[in-house]
């Protein structure tokens, strides 16, 4: 069977590659060295593909009706979308894809009842510019991104998030061949609420309780507790995307998440950090 080789979870937000130079210095170098740390950590564990989950800033998925999750399957990624270039300070990158990892993962999502499709021409922004740049600078590993709903209600329900997870590792090891390595990867949040009246303020209490939560690995404690009412109350429109790091979570079997970082950033607009499964289960 396939080898799940690295799960962690990041938030992502412009800022971090577009205008971090604006935050105090003490948080440029915190955000940059936690990015780098995970970065690092991945490439160690040699993964043959990376498989993203990332919410949909509804520049793919249709107002109306819109998937829970949607795979992408081409055979090559371009990024960010052009009207992103600038705002990201990024020229553009071109990826690999994974067609084949892509379908099974769909097909078998669809064989399991969630809410999904699959195609070959998502436009990617910072959900996927952001981590990418640190956790492959080179863009060598090939790509499955998965982008999810986390906004357009109704978003999947913390309990579809584990699910899928659980699918997504059921997939891997069970119907991916036996020498692939994989690693999975969630980015969205932490707390945010873009376009909101409270966008230039984030709730870092909650990013902070989050993150423990994780650290606990007790599914059915985030469960019960990390509901979407909680989500919103951090940051409407934006903390939701934590969603992607239940998937994640339940992707690692719901073992204990290691810390890695964790920035409070008023100029990132957005709570910044990021954990790691050293266990998988």
């Amino acid at each position: 069977m396939a080898e799940i080789v690295s799960v962690m979870a990041m938030a992502h937000a412009p800022g971090v590659t577009g205008w971090l130079e604006a935050a105090p210095v003490e948080e440029q170098v915190a955000i940059k060295a936690g990015y780098e740390e995970m970065g690092e950590l991945l490439r160690a564990t040699k993964p043959d593909v990376l498989v993203g989950i990332a919410n949909d800033h509804m520049l793919n998925l249709p107002l109306k009706n819109p998937p829970d999750f949607t795979v992408g399957n081409a055979a090559d990624w371009e990024g960010p979308a052009e009207f992103f270039k600038p705002w990201l300070a990024q020229d553009g990158y071109k990826v690999a894809g994974q067609p084949d990892v892509a379908n099974c993962l769909a097909q078998a999502g669809e064989a399991a009842g969630l809410k999904l499709n699959s195609r070959e021409d998502l436009l990617f922004d910072d959900n996927w510019s952001v981590p990418l740049f640190y956790l492959t600078p080179d863009y060598s590993i090939p790509l499955v991104p998965i982008h999810m709903n986390c906004i357009n209600p109704p978003v999947p329900s913390p309990e579809v998030s584990v699910r899928t997870g659980q699918v997504i590792a059921e997939t891997i090891r069970n119907e991916l061949p036996d020498d692939l390595r994989v690693a999975v990867f969630a980015t969205g949040g932490l707390s945010h609420e873009p376009g909101g009246p409270r966008y230039f303020t984030l709730d870092e209490k909650f990013d902070r309780w989050f993150m423990d939560l994780l650290a606990e690995g007790d599914i059915d404690k985030m469960l019960k507790e990390a509901t979407i009412e909680r989500m919103n109350a951090a940051g409407g429109g934006g903390t939701t995307e934590l969603l992607a790091w239940m998937v994640a979570m339940a992707v690692a079997g719901g073992t204990p998440a290691r810390s890695i970082f964790y920035v409070g950033s008023a100029e990132m607009r957005c709570g910044i950090g990021g954990s790691v499964w050293d266990a998988i289960h």
